[in-house]
């Protein structure tokens, strides 16, 4: 049975490829048999791709997918029967040796070093709650007229019309910002988003004293200064079986200075009995902003789950 739909599911995806189909198609599994990529060479010689290597070539440059068929496809993957799980990130192919490729720019590498190349967004569906398998729903280059926060809205309210229930997508602190919360704020998506540790945010204002404009903003909330903490709504500490002792502190109805419109929850996590000899843990402050919260008891351990599909851009894009 499982069997039989993984046959029909690889063939809607090869219905789907466009011409030069064939190619492109053994190439695909050519990438997902080899343990390592050095180039187009060395994928030409992967016993699931049967032609001559110059085809990989001109199967991709022929070749025209049918993305958003391709996007259905995977979406159709996803079970509803609970909320389900996206991860959203983005990652950079530096390409300081292609000089005619178009539109290269300056980013980040990996070790925060800076180099030439492009920028990719990927939203991934999340299945299971351990281990790193992930599926990569939309996977494409950020263009020069884009960044990282626009692509990542555009792509979340593509998936959520295709999805009928309300979706979890968790984000790294890259979107923990005023610019993605106004960007999200049509789309039918519940968001947690890791915060910078020099954040602010503000509180609910006081009420309107009857003169004046109305006060947008109340207590100012500094992430690393806890003299400007305000009182948690609740405080409460879980014994994890591969952490250790965790502390989940939350506050209630805070929000950015420029997007006062969405209240967000917010939490601080912190690691106070690691498991494991010398392991440190930074504390991790994280915000909600949708309909229905999680538990506290395992809202967090979405953020961990995150962080273990870390590489899933890398490797989307391989």
């Amino acid at each position: 049975m499982i069997f039989q739909k993984l046959q029909e599911f690889r063939k809607s995806i090869y219905e789907y490829l466009g011409t030069g189909k064939d190619a492109v198609f053994e190439l695909m599994d050519a990438v997902l048999t080899s343990p390592s990529i050095s180039s187009y060479v060395s994928l030409s010689m992967n016993p699931l791709f049967r032609r001559k290597w110059s085809s990989i070539y001109e199967g991709l440059r022929d070749s025209r997918p049918a993305r958003g068929k391709l996007m259905k496809l995977m979406v159709q993957e996803i079970p509803t029967e609970e909320q389900p799980c996206l991860a959203g990130d983005n990652s950079v192919w530096l390409r300081p040796d292609a000089e005619t490729l178009k539109e290269r720019g300056f980013h980040h590498g990996k070790d925060e070093s800076i180099g030439v190349g492009q920028s990719y967004s990927t939203l991934a569906w999340i299945p299971e709650a351990s281990g790193s398998w992930a599926l990569p729903i939309k996977h494409e280059r950020i263009t020069s007229f884009e960044t990282p926060v626009s692509k990542a809205a555009f792509q979340l309210k593509q998936v959520t019309k295709q999805l009928s229930v309300r979706p979890l997508a968790v984000y790294d602190r890259g979107y923990g910002n005023a610019s993605f919360v106004k960007a999200t704020a049509n789309i039918e998506a519940d968001l947690l988003l890791r915060l910078a540790s020099n954040r602010c945010v503000w509180g609910v204002p006081s009420a309107y004293s009857g003169r004046g404009a109305p006060c947008k903003h109340g207590h100012k909330f500094k992430l690393n200064a806890p003299e400007t903490w305000a009182g948690a709504a609740t405080t409460i500490e879980i014994t994890d079986p591969k952490i250790g002792r965790v502390r989940v502190t939350y506050w209630r109805d805070f929000h950015f200075r420029t997007s006062p419109e969405r209240p967000m929850q917010i939490f601080r996590i912190e690691v106070i009995e690691p498991l494991g000899r010398n392991r440190k843990f930074q504390p991790m402050w994280l915000a909600w902003l949708g309909k229905t919260m999680p538990a506290l008891e395992t809202l967090w351990l979405t953020e961990i789950l995150h962080h273990s599909r870390k590489g899933v851009a890398e490797r989307a894009e391989m």
